[in-house]
């Protein structure tokens, strides 16, 4: 990974993560071609992907160390699989979040690839085994799960199949560390990933909390946004056990378990996320900020300018 040069990565799939992606690996100074089956689709991405990176750039919120016009250069646009794949070493596969597509996409791909080129999904919470289950060699597959957006939230999940190999997990945790990505190794393979898995216990635990009308939408928002993600966005959830108790985690285990199993036995059931509950906590939120189109672009803008922000000042 020493050298930038020549090195070609294929994005399949030219939507959002796709768009995302492309522009993640192009910062890193990495030729990209991005590949779309519907016509007119990748060559759309490009426009879009040039309208982002010049309003970046004169943001000053450009990742690399390359102009907006350098990064455009290594940028392609692609409507024949053959040919988007030609001379890449790495496939990010992003077509839509459904198993049927990922697995025929890869199967698509695989037949026009070499023995040697890395084949990386960006599912969510598809399991390994069941996206590559009609590859052929699947020593070679991993899943790079992206957090939305992954061009301004830097973390990535590294997910094995049960039969990658540990040097395709080398090579992807370096490529994605080689273009500024924040990346994990999970140790196998697991539901939901870890991510999704602590995201779903935070909002079905919300969820509980308004629906049983102990508190607000907007203030279980502020638990998060002024409580604990002003502390989680620095240090993790473990190593703050570590740091509230006087002599670290083992004194904070014997301090605070009992209360802790305490509260998680009051937890209820998984919500349904439907019925009378919905339909109050959509109100609720529409109030707070409107459904249409208009506000819910304005308001992502501003969260991908306080993420760019935030990820600047932790480097």
């Amino acid at each position: 990974m020493s050298s930038l040069k020549g090195k070609i990565i294929t994005v399949v799939g030219s939507g959002l993560i796709g768009r995302s992606w492309a522009m993640v690996f192009l910062s890193g100074g990495y030729e990209v071609k991005i590949y779309d089956n519907k016509a007119g689709q990748a060559s759309a991405a490009i426009a879009e992907i040039k309208k982002q990176l010049e309003e970046l750039q004169q943001a000053k919120m450009l990742r690399g160390n390359l102009t907006a016009a350098e990064q455009l250069s290594l940028l392609s646009s692609h409507e024949d699989l053959q040919q988007a794949l030609e001379g890449a070493f790495f496939v990010q596969e992003c077509v839509f979040e459904d198993l049927e597509a990922k697995q025929t996409a890869f199967q698509d791909v695989e037949n026009l690839v070499t023995e040697n080129v890395i084949l990386s999904s960006s599912t969510s919470c598809l399991m390994p085994s069941n996206v590559f289950s009609r590859i052929q060699n699947q020593t070679r597959c991993i899943i790079s799960h992206p957090v939305n957006p992954p061009y301004y939230v830097r973390l990535v999940e590294l997910v094995p199949h049960p039969k990658t190999l540990d040097t395709v997990m080398d090579v992807t945790y370096s490529l994605m560390t080689d273009v500024g990505q924040a990346p994990v190794r999970l140790r196998k393979e697991i539901d939901g990933f870890a991510l999704n898995r602590v995201q779903y216990a935070i909002i079905a635990e919300s969820w509980r909390l308004v629906q049983d009308g102990v508190i607000s939408v907007k203030d279980i928002d502020l638990v998060m946004s002024e409580g604990l993600g002003m502390r989680y966005a620095f240090i993790g959830p473990i190593e703050t056990m570590h740091l509230n108790a006087p002599e670290g985690i083992e004194d904070y285990v014997q301090r605070y378990s009992e209360g802790i199993k305490r509260v998680l036995n009051t937890f209820g059931p998984v919500p349904e996320f439907s019925g009378e509950a919905a339909a109050r906590i959509t109100k609720e939120i529409c109030e707070l900020i409107p459904g249409d189109q208009e506000h819910l672009t304005a308001r992502r803008e501003r969260r991908d300018q306080l993420l760019m922000g935030l990820a600047k000042l932790k480097k």
